[in-house]
């Protein structure tokens, strides 16, 4: 890697690291509360991309390989299987679900928490203080925001992997026919 290149890297941790002080405590509990959330999206994405689908041609190969199966105990066996396939497509979804909604909330924390902030500023030095007003502000905003757009941008890929996962799931129901 070259020196501009390590020295832009590094201006740009720099700049993270001053946007997450801006918001405080707060901002940074929803970098780790965002970090958490994108690594499960992530995990669930390989999943519906690599594994379910080699996963779902163990299902229709045990399936065909059956002798039987339109007998009540293999429909009872695909509805199992199909009811396993099910949970593992969903593993994660309802903490996926959770850290979203988490992400507005502690955006309201951190106004919150710098409108005290402004609070204690005016309380400390009157109203003649703009810049340090200004500072508890700029910790009530930032939060908010940052929530916000967190959580605007994993409900759209949870959309997603809502929409994959009962397609693939359509898919191996559909390849498990009965005969």
């Amino acid at each position: 890697m070259s020196v501009a290149r390590s020295a832009a890297v590094l201006d740009g941790l720099w700049l993270l690291r001053d946007f997450l002080d801006s918001g405080g405590w707060v901002l940074w509990t929803i970098l780790w509360v965002t970090v958490l959330l994108w690594t499960l999206m992530l995990e669930r994405l390989w999943f519906l991309g690599w594994v379910f689908p080699r996963q779902a041609q163990g299902y229709q190969q045990a399936w065909q390989a059956r002798a039987d199966r339109a007998s009540l105990a293999a429909r009872h066996i695909r509805n199992a299987w199909l009811s396993q396939a099910q949970q593992r497509l969903n593993r994660f979804i309802p903490l996926v679900r959770v850290l979203i909604a988490l992400c507005p909330l502690l955006g309201l924390l951190g106004t919150v928490t710098g409108m005290i902030q402004v609070f204690d500023v005016m309380a400390l030095s009157g109203n003649g203080n703009p810049r340090a007003m200004a500072s508890g502000v700029s910790r009530a905003t930032m939060p908010t925001m940052a929530g916000m757009v967190i959580a605007i941008s994993g409900l759209f890929c949870l959309a997603r992997l809502d929409q994959q996962s009962r397609r693939a799931l359509q898919r191996l129901t559909d390849r498990l026919r009965h005969d």
